[in-house]
C-alpha cells in the first residue's frame, strides 16, 4: 500500500467524483478543510444528534434508538460535558475499489477535549460519512458546521481486493442521513 498524495487525491476526486464537494486546495477559514499534502480534511454538515442521556439507561450499540438523540440542524452545536453527538459529512465519498482511507481528528478539536471517530472507507464504499464526536471535558465544546473535522488518509493497494464492501452489500453503503449502529 502507498500513501497518496495531493496530485493523486484531486485527479481521482475530479474524474470519478470519488469527493463531492471537493476543494482543490486547503480552506483557511475557521478551522481548515480540503486538499491538504498527502490527504483531505473533510468537513461537517449542519446536521447533528446529540445523545440525551436522560433518556436511556445504558447505550446498547445492538439496540440505538432515534429517540436516544435529539436532532439539530444548525451552523454549530455544543457538545455537553462528558457526553458525545453523531454528525455527517458535508462531503459524499464513492471510494475506488483499490483504495482503503485511514480518518484522524484535527489537532484544532482533539487540543479541546474532542475524540473524531470515523470508521474506515472500505474499498467501493460510498455515502455521507457519519461522524461519532466525543466530549471528554467536564464542560461543554463547541462544534462547527461547515469546517474542518477530520483528515483522510487514502492508502491505494497494490492489487485489487477481492471482495469490496459494495459487493459483501455492506450496511452502511450509500448512506444519506446519519446513521446509527445497525446490526442486521
Amino acid at each position: 500500500m502507498s500513501v497518496k498524495s495531493d496530485r493523486w487525491i484531486a485527479e481521482m476526486a475530479q474524474k470519478h467524483a470519488m469527493i463531492d464537494p471537493f476543494s482543490e486546495k486547503q480552506i483557511r477559514k475557521g478551522i481548515s478543510f480540503g486538499l491538504s499534502s498527502y490527504g483531505y480534511d473533510i468537513s461537517l454538515s449542519d446536521e447533528f444528534k446529540i445523545f440525551d442521556p436522560s433518556k436511556v439507561t445504558e447505550i446498547d450499540p445492538k439496540n440505538h434508538s432515534d429517540e436516544h438523540f435529539i436532532d439539530i440542524k444548525a451552523d454549530s452545536i455544543l457538545i455537553p460535558a462528558n457526553s458525545y453527538a453523531l454528525a455527517r459529512s458535508k462531503e459524499y465519498f464513492k471510494i475506488p475499489r483499490d483504495v482503503i482511507t485511514v480518518c484522524q481528528g484535527k489537532s484544532t478539536y482533539a487540543r479541546s477535549g474532542i475524540i473524531v471517530n470515523v470508521t474506515p472507507f472500505e474499498p467501493e464504499w460510498e455515502g455521507f460519512a457519519t461522524i461519532s464526536l466525543a466530549n471528554t471535558t467536564p464542560r461543554p465544546v463547541r462544534i462547527y458546521a461547515f469546517e474542518g473535522i477530520a483528515q483522510l488518509i487514502f492508502l491505494e493497494a497494490s492489487e485489487i481486493c477481492l471482495v469490496s464492501y459494495k459487493d459483501k452489500k455492506g450496511k452502511y453503503q450509500g448512506q444519506q442521513d446519519i446513521t446509527l449502529s445497525r446490526t442486521d
